[in-house]
């Protein structure tokens, strides 16, 4: 097997190998915009690309070192991680986290993952703090619509029934003015719901990259002339994505947001995607009170399968410190969870 980096010229030869949006080599450029520094692998057996790697690097504060970040890579293997050890000590790295886009049946992953886990734990890697949830919900998109219609819950049927009918419209946006629709009311669910959200340069950013790709898109939903409901979608490689989303307080009662799911479950279908991936949700006992509850209650509601991924791993590099900085982040993080709980 040759491995070896991809020059600016083969950028359609790269995304051969890529199976996720976030390994396209325009996320990259796209994070590269945003400051961080990225390196791309192409994986090529008989002269043919099989897989692409890419990873950004971040400066860690105080210690003079960095983390790299291999997010929705393909399954890893020995010249995965060597490659990567590679790309890490040119880059002075304590670690890179490594979240697989590998996934099982939630019911199954126990076994099915054991494999995978054990490898990665005997070859330097550790279990390590998680950027995306281990879970999401996949919908195959393989079944007719009347199918997919069928298999949404009563409830959910319903309401996107009563969005029909109370005369909520889809709409693309996908324009420099739909991301600034978007970023209008991701503002406004940011200041009701007090989550965290990227900023809007980032988004702004991101649009000037992707925008012109094909895998970005922006979506409205209407009522009355105002938009209630706008999602960002990405499509790639046959699979339709929903990654961020944002909804006004107003005309609640009209489930503008219900709609806008089943008319990304139609865009999916009419554009020959054969999974929708929600990008993210519980696991399958959802505890009533997280914060994320009603997300997941809303993602479950369309007959998707839940799926669970290999997990977060951190490929170590210098096994001392980062002992010593996994302390110093776990104390960090309880500091913040405590700000945050007493409302400093």
């Amino acid at each position: 097997m040759l491995i070896r980096a991809l020059r600016n010229e083969e950028q359609a030869l790269y995304n051969l190998g890529a199976h996720h949006p976030l390994q396209t080599w325009e996320w990259g450029e796209f994070r590269k915009k945003t400051g961080v520094e990225i390196e791309r692998l192409g994986f090529f057996e008989n002269g043919k690309i099989t897989q692409s790697l890419q990873v950004s690097f971040h400066p860690l504060p105080f210690i003079g070192k960095t983390a790299g970040y291999f997010p929705k890579g393909f399954m890893p293997d020995e010249n995965q991680l060597a490659a990567l050890k590679k790309l890490g000590e040119a880059h002075n790295a304590l670690f890179i986290k490594l979240e697989p886009n590998v996934s099982q049946a939630a019911e199954t992953a126990t076994s099915a993952h054991s494999a995978i886990r054990k490898f990665l734990k005997t070859h330097d890697c550790k279990p390590g703090r998680p950027l995306f949830t281990q879970y999401t919900f996949e919908l195959d998109l393989n079944k007719t619509e009347e199918e997919l219609f069928a298999q949404l819950s009563n409830k959910t049927r319903y309401n996107v029934r009563v969005a029909d009918k109370k005369g909520v419209k889809v709409f693309e946006n996908s324009t420099a003015e739909g991301m600034e629709i978007y970023l209008n009311v991701l503002k406004e669910t940011t200041d009701r719901q007090g989550f965290y959200a990227h900023s809007p340069e980032y988004f702004r950013t991101m649009w000037q990259e992707l925008g012109n790709s094909g895998m970005m898109r922006i979506f409205n939903a209407v009522y009355e002339g105002k938009v209630l409901v706008s999602w960002i979608m990405f499509v790639f490689d046959n699979v339709l994505y929903y990654p961020y989303g944002a909804s006004s307080r107003e005309y609640r009662d009209v489930m503008a947001s219900n709609l806008m799911m089943w008319e990304m479950i139609r865009l999916g279908k009419q554009l020959g995607c054969k999974t929708f991936d929600m990008w993210g949700s519980l696991g399958p006992e959802p505890d009533p009170k997280n914060p994320w509850f009603g997300f997941h209650r809303f993602k479950k509601g369309y007959g998707g399968q839940l799926k669970e991924f290999i997990g977060t791993y951190d490929l170590v590099l210098d096994s001392t410190m980062y002992s010593l900085y996994r302390v110093i982040e776990e104390l960090r993080w309880k500091f913040l969870r405590l700000r945050k709980k007493v409302g400093i």
